[in-house]
Order: structure tokens, then C-alpha cells, then sequence
């Protein structure tokens, strides 16, 4: 089936297969086991990830790749816990890990840009009527195009940056220790600060 015939996905706005659709309420209900009621701090990143051990929220599995990260830079670690210990913590916090587009990009797209420009709207409007956090982290290089527009969008909550720019914890030329250390000193000192 050509992707002219497909819906389109209502977590990424991107045709959809059934396998896509499945992937999409699998990650779903993976998330929601997991949300805080109340969320301090809404880690946003570009794109789900493709592979479902590095979805934080995954089950069944030992986190890897993205999901290791994110966990290292809030001071989770994944080594020592199990997956399922490590995604209680990170609920205990009140942290939430959602993306601009809930999907992994589907192959032949090589610049999400405009993906990411056309979802802006319903993650907007979810941030500010559904998880309304305290504050919110981008996570992705991805995301820098937005910035200004997120900053406009009066989210309810500050955006939380590094040097006006997301902190890019995507596997780029080996400066992902470095986000991830960068990451983790910031929320070390905005909890300090609190």
C-alpha cells in the first residue's frame, strides 16, 4: 500500500501502516503506566526512538541508547536498577519524557523540520491543558528550530535550555557525554536553587 492511502498517524501526523499504529498504542500505554500526576519537569525531545530499548518507558527490556542517557543526566541509573526500578524513579521525581512527534520517523525522511513545525500546535495545546509541568527540558538538537516559537507559546512554564539552545542528548560525534554531564549540572543546580 503506497502512502498516499494511509491515515495519518495521530501521534506524528505521519502515514501510518497498522504496524505503525501499533507501535504508536504500544508506546502509549507504556507511557501512561508511567506518568506522574503531577509533573515537575517535561523532558521533550524531537522523536520517539526506533528501537524499544531505548524508550524509556519500555517493558521487558534493558534500557539502552537514549533512554540510558536521559536516565544518567537526571541521576538514574539504569546499571544498578532494573528497568523497571529506574522508570519508578524517574516517576518519582514527577519527570515525564514525552516528543514532538510520539512516533520514530518513518523511513525516507530525511528532514523532520517540517514534521516537527506542523505538530507544534497539538503539543502546545497538550502541554498547556493536559500535563501542564512546572517546567520543561528539551532534549534534542532536533528541537532548536522551535525554540523561539515554544518560548512565544506561553506554555504555562519556563523552558529549560543551554545557552538558548536544547540539550542535544541524540548520538552525534561523541558529544552526548558531554550534554548529558552539561544536563545533569543544570537540573543539579535549578533543584538547588528550589
Amino acid at each position: 500500500m503506497g502512502t498516499a492511502n494511509r491515515l495519518r498517524c495521530d501521534g506524528c501526523g505521519q502515514p501510518a501502516s497498522a504496524e505503525h499504529i501499533a507501535g504508536r498504542v504500544k508506546r502509549l500505554e507504556w507511557t501512561t503506566r508511567w506518568r506522574p500526576v503531577h509533573i515537575t519537569r517535561l523532558f521533550l525531545g524531537a522523536f520517539s526512538p526506533l528501537n524499544d530499548n531505548e524508550f524509556l518507558y519500555a517493558q521487558g527490556s534493558p534500557l539502552l541508547g537514549a533512554a540510558q542517557r536521559l536516565l544518567a543526566a537526571v541521576g538514574v541509573s539504569c546499571e544498578e536498577n532494573s528497568a523497571e526500578v529506574a522508570q519508578a524513579e524517574f516517576q518519582r521525581r514527577g519527570f515525564l519524557l514525552t516528543h514532538m512527534l510520539e512516533c520514530p520517523l518513518e523511513p525516507g525522511i530525511d528532514d523532520p523540520t517540517a514534521l516537527l513545525e506542523e505538530r507544534f500546535g497539538f503539543v502546545a495545546a497538550r502541554i498547556r491543558r493536559s500535563l501542564k509541568p512546572k517546567s520543561i527540558v528539551l532534549i534534542s538538537r532536533l528541537l532548536e528550530p522551535l525554540v523561539e516559537t515554544l518560548e512565544r507559546a506561553h506554555l504555562g512554564c519556563p523552558i529549560v535550555l543551554h545557552g538558548g539552545k536544547p540539550f542535544a542528548l541524540e548520538d552525534d560525534e561523541g558529544g552526548v557525554a558531554v550534554a548529558v554531564a552539561t544536563l545533569a549540572q543544570v537540573l543539579a543546580l535549578s533543584s538547588a536553587a528550589r
